[in-house]
């Protein structure tokens, strides 16, 4: 029965080209017309997977390639986003792990493939980009076999088959000197070396909810692999809730895939991945069973969040005048939307009713839920981002993070006396093309404002890939942000006039015929203290005429931050104002005064 099914994820480290190969192999397969239009990556469906050139959320498709019926799951490759592979993995049978032919393994490749390989995975490792300068595919075979046996794979996994592919091209090989037009020899491996799902389609039902959406005409649809037996629409199936409570509802809609459209089913049967609507309150890692005789599949653990921040509802001078979404109640209904679907996310509520706190996975986790609500009409304050500390064995331990640093020689010593003060140990040191790979195991808390200063100091020629590396005991102390604000101490719009005497101080955020409030930050101040400067003050009239007076105003250009660049930025007493058409940064408490008083209490 299930001889002709493949179930497969493709799983790497980010841009290491996954979702290009899945558009190469859905173009072979004849999913598309030959006159159709395709947009690039036609995987990153959503308006943030598109800007930003990543994968965010994992996503399902199926090709046929000759008897074959393959299903393929595209994952994410940030770290920040292991959510999204840690439950896919549930759903398939093997996984084609890609990895660059330049760059070699890099902390995601780690994190996805210890993920498989825990789970008794038996990878394909696609070696993909072949045709890129400076491409060292054998070497990288090698890199890829020293990672296998550093994550403790077994006999059987360590003899992992190759495929050497370029994904641009659409093109695969087994051995490099072959010719090759096309990804026959990929789709033949797959044939070759995916065994069939191990099921049994005669036993009662059960099917492992791996992934969950919302449909405006069918509710809430649960994603998942039918591990034994049979289901059509229309019947009654049972829902075992994760404390082993069972509920019972009907099917409303069953729906396969083909390519990357869903298609509506009357039955399917075990190994297949299918999509079931009619469970309103169905959760990700719960099992659909057979409702005369339910019977639960294993849980799905997900790793748990090691950062989190405060979401508060914005009380700046300028609140409600750009968003549609301001209230608390607005807030609180988003987020515990959001947990629907994004398993690993937590919200709690705080003592204070417009405050709550939200813990994910990392900076970049967070920044995109903030931008999703943004886009959305919500207006809020972000606090600075807090990592999440655990006692283990009576001992306080704090997250640690695997950072992976590829920079020019003449920039390597610099970011080594970086890291220094923020705690970073050094694993390992080699030379690749051109520049030098470092390799440092460091607390989360250090990471947090370094990537902008990095980019500095290295000129921008320097990339930083990190993952979640594991727990480990506190540090001590690392020094934060070294310098100050300039605040604004009035409300009103800037005049360039005054910013011309103020970028002296340092470097600003903003613009001539920008409004401003009291307490709002505008720049960032030279010296490790905070300024309160007046950039609304206009230039005083007379009808004297001196030699000099009527230059004209040169300004430096100001520096927008982004919402990352924001967070990591800002410190303990400040938040980011964010809003659908503006990012702000502003002193938790506007008036100068008050925040003089609350120096002085915590001194």
């Amino acid at each position: 029965m299930t001889s002709h099914l493949r179930n497969i994820a493709i799983i790497a480290h980010v841009d290491h080209g996954k979702t290009t190969l899945v558009d190469a192999m859905l173009k072979q397969s004849g999913v598309f017309r030959e006159n159709q239009i395709i947009t690039e990556r036609v995987m990153d469906s959503n308006d943030l997977e598109k800007e930003r050139g990543i994968t965010i959320l994992s996503k399902n498709l199926s090709i046929h390639h000759g008897d074959l019926k393959i299903n393929i799951v595209d994952t994410p490759g940030h770290a920040d986003f292991g959510g999204e592979v840690e439950r896919v993995l549930k759903m398939v049978d093997s996984v084609l792990l890609l990895v660059d032919a330049f760059d070699g393994p890099m902390p995601q490749t780690r994190f996805v493939l210890k993920k498989s390989l825990d789970l008794g995975i038996r990878p394909i490792v696609v070696i993909n980009k072949i045709d890129r300068p400076g491409a060292r595919p054998e070497k990288v075979v090698d890199m890829v076999f020293d990672l296998f046996c550093e994550l403790n794979a077994d006999e059987e996994q360590l003899d992992f088959p190759v495929v050497y592919t370029s994904a641009k091209q659409g093109i695969a090989k087994r051995d490099l000197e072959d010719d090759s037009s096309n990804l026959e020899p990929l789709f033949a491996m797959i044939g070759e070396r995916v065994a069939p799902p191990t099921a049994n389609p005669d036993a009662p039902f059960q099917m492992l909810v791996t992934s969950i959406d919302y449909n405006d005409y069918l509710g809430r649809i649960a994603t998942g692999k039918i591990f034994n037996g049979r289901i059509r629409s229309g019947e009654t199936v049972a829902l075992i809730k994760k404390g082993g409570e069972i509920s019972r509802s009907r099917i409303s809609k069953l729906l396969g895939y083909e390519g990357l459209k869903h298609i509506e089913l009357s039955e399917a049967s075990a190994g297949d991945i299918v999509t079931i609507a009619g469970f309103d309150n169905v959760s990700i890692g719960e099992t659909l069973a057979s409702s005369e005789n339910p019977r639960s599949l294993p849980y799905v653990a997900i790793d748990e969040p090691t950062l989190s921040m405060n979401f508060i509802v914005n009380s700046s001078p300028f609140a409600g005048r750009e968003g549609k979404f301001v209230t608390s109640r607005n807030i609180r209904d988003r987020l515990h939307k959001e947990l629907r679907t994004n398993v690993s996310l937590r919200v709690e509520d705080t003592s204070n009713t417009d405050t709550f706190k939200v813990s994910g996975r990392g900076e970049l986790h967070l920044s995109i839920l903030i931008e999703n609500m943004r886009r959305e009409g919500f207006e809020l304050a972000v606090s600075k981002p807090e990592v999440i500390y655990r006692e283990i064995d009576g001992q306080q331990c704090e997250p640690f993070e695997y950072l992976v640093i590829d920079v020019p020689e003449e920039f390597q010593g610099t970011v080594i006396e970086k890291l220094g003060p923020r705690k970073a140990e050094m694993v390992s040191m080699h030379a690749m093309e051109g520049t030098n790979r470092l390799e440092f195991v460091i607390p989360a808390r250090g990471l947090i404002g370094f990537r902008s200063e990095f980019l500095t100091d290295t000129r921008g020629t320097g990339v930083m890939n990190h993952t979640f590396h594991g727990y480990a005991p506190f540090r001590g102390a690392i020094p934060g942000r070294k310098n100050g604000v300039l605040i604004s101490i009035d409300a009103g719009e800037t005049v360039a006039y005054s910013l011309f005497s103020l970028q002296e101080r340092g470097i600003l955020f903003i613009g001539p015929g920008i409004d401003v409030y009291e307490g709002m930050v505008i720049g960032q101040h030279a010296k490790e203290n905070d300024l309160v400067v007046n950039a609304c003050k206009g230039k005083k009239l007379t009808n004297v005429r001196a030699s000099g007076s009527d230059e004209a105003i040169r300004l430096t250009p100001a520096r927008n931050l982004t919402l990352e660049q924001a967070l990591e930025f800002i410190d303990h007493d400040e938040l980011v104002e964010v809003t659908p058409k503006s990012i702000r940064l502003r002193k938790r408490l506007l008036d100068e005064n008050e925040r003089k008083k609350a120096a002085k209490r915590s001194a």
